[in-house]
């Protein structure tokens, strides 16, 4: 019995190996429960919400999602895996892309989702990508069906399947500076194999994918044996998952700089500032050196684990500046927004 896998084929590679598998994919794997579906998209009020689902696969996940009455659009960086799930779910809006590079515009969903599919993105690209399409208190929720290796057989099982776990995937969502504190939750669930949908399970693993025809077969065997030895024939074997979920809300990128205090004006046209930093010496503010500004914000951990925001918009041109008092710097339970104008 080999424990690693065989030389992969030359045609394919893991993270496009699953369109060759898409119909064992969607015959072998095992769904969602219904209450881990609605955790996942849960934003407080029970009311359908807008999902992207990114890492749709054959819609394992979708068919859950949309039973709650959510509005879903499934992507799949995949169109062979997205055509399994428009033969399931024929009303769902697709789309071929990856979570690197969304089809939406900013802010126009609730939730994205992802299930069994994080540990393939690029975190560092798909985690801005995911904050830009979602709204002001929507969030992103993880989601991968483990087999509950505690006990004995399935510990062996698992030993002939290979990978599969998450390991430590979420990770970056738990250190994103764009998402905030992260939720967890675990439900269980049982997959009922018998000995044709065992041998899809085993041959929809993206390392058994890639082998050659020859190594497939191998792992077939092996599996096949392993379900006979297990003795139960007709009447299958209830394969025990643990459905570890993840949710984090995605954090305001807007920032409001306080108002410009008024010895800090801006000096009129004969050389004197006007009350409020008019050019004129009205009592109106001058609309370019006005400082309450909207400019989106990325917030960087500094080394104490806080959070600086850093502006990416622009503020106008500094003439006259003395050092700001306390009240020019703004401060929530989030943020603190600093002024330097050295």
């Amino acid at each position: 019995m080999a424990d690693h896998p065989a030389a992969p084929h030359p045609d394919r590679t893991p993270a496009r190996a699953f369109g060759t598998v898409a119909d064992a994919y969607d015959r072998g794997r095992p769904g969602y429960p219904r209450e881990a579906a609605a955790w996942l998209t849960d934003l407080g009020a029970g009311d359908p919400v807008t999902v992207l689902e990114v890492g749709a696969g054959t819609g394992k996940l979708t068919e859950q999602l949309v039973a709650l009455g959510h509005d879903v659009l499934a992507t799949d960086p995949d169109p062979e895996m997205l055509a399994v799930l428009g033969r399931r779910l024929p009303d769902v809006r697709t789309a071929v892309a990856p979570a690197e590079d969304l089809p939406l515009p900013d802010a126009s969903v609730d939730v994205v989702v992802c299930a069994q599919a994080f540990h393939w993105l690029d975190p560092e690209v798909a985690l801005p990508e995911i904050a830009r399409v979602l709204r002001p208190g929507g969030h992103l929720a993880l989601v991968w069906n483990e087999r509950d290796e505690r006990i004995p057989w399935v510990r062996r099982l698992g030993r002939l399947l290979g990978g599969g776990q998450r390991g430590e995937s979420h990770r970056a969502l738990v250190h994103s500076p764009l998402f905030g504190f992260v939720e967890d939750r675990a439900f269980r669930s049982w997959q009922t194999l018998n000995r044709s949908t065992v041998q899809d399970l085993a041959l929809s693993r993206s390392h058994v994918a890639t082998r050659d025809d020859t190594g497939r077969e191998e792992l077939r065997a092996q599996v096949l044996a392993f379900y006979d030895d297990y003795g139960r024939g007709m009447d299958g074997m209830q394969l025990p998952y643990v459905v570890q979920c993840f949710r984090a809300g995605v954090l305001e990128r807007r920032v409001v700089v306080a108002d410009e205090p008024a010895h800090a004006a801006p000096p009129t046209g004969d050389g004197t500032a006007g009350p409020h930093g008019a050019a004129d010496g009205s009592t109106e503010p001058d609309a370019t050196h006005h400082a309450t500004h909207h400019a989106t914000a990325d917030a960087t951990p500094d080394a104490t684990g806080s959070h600086l925001v850093v502006t990416t918009g622009s503020f106008p041109a500094v003439t006259d500046v003395t050092k700001a008092p306390d009240s020019a710097v703004t401060v929530d339970e989030d943020t603190v927004l600093l002024f330097d104008f050295r």
